[in-house]
């Protein structure tokens, strides 16, 4: 089934963005059971593991909150609402899996899945953005290995900076063509 939770989060953030969309457009109808409901619907003997996409749609969307208030320091220069919708809610993903399912996600997988979606979803430079992002979260969360030397945590931790700036450098909401 570990196979099938990428497909799974591609339908989470399918329904985490659709849902945000349909609330900030005033759509009182938006209901996101139904939303993940409809997502899956065409994938559901390919994805097999229909309660992972339950649970992380509806972990993220119950502490969006919380999950913006971590992102705010981390990204200075872009406010959570001048981020693409589709970095936002990627970023609350992998935010949202470092902190609360590092039992059964480790780090570098919830990392990893986030920028595979920022390559595969968002523009040229979401997946730098996003990698420098959730670097630092995974930092600040003290997720990090306290034996490693500190000068190659140093590094790591400037390079993911570097990485998180050059991608800020451009507006993140540019959508590739």
């Amino acid at each position: 089934m570990a196979s099938n939770r990428h497909l799974g989060r591609i339908i989470t953030l399918q329904s985490l963005y659709e849902f945000e969309f349909r609330e900030r457009a005033g759509d009182a109808t938006a209901d996101l059971d139904t939303i993940i409901s409809k997502n899956i619907a065409p994938y559901e003997k390919a994805l097999g593991d229909t309660e992972f996409v339950y649970n992380l749609t509806h972990g993220v969307a119950k502490v969006t909150k919380e999950l913006d208030d971590i992102l705010k320091p981390i990204a200075p220069e872009w406010p959570i609402s001048e981020i693409a919708p589709i970095d936002r809610n990627i970023l609350r993903m992998g935010v949202y899996e470092l902190k609360y399912c590092s039992d059964s996600v480790p780090p570098k997988v919830a990392i990893n899945e986030a920028v595979e979606l920022g390559k595969a979803f968002g523009s040229d430079n979401s997946s730098k953005f996003i990698n420098g992002v959730l670097g630092t979260a995974f930092r600040i969360l003290g997720l990090g290995d306290d034996d490693k030397d500190t000068k190659t945590n140093e590094q790591s931790t400037t390079n993911q900076e570097e990485s998180a700036a050059q991608a800020t450098s451009q507006t993140p909401d540019a959508t590739a063509d």
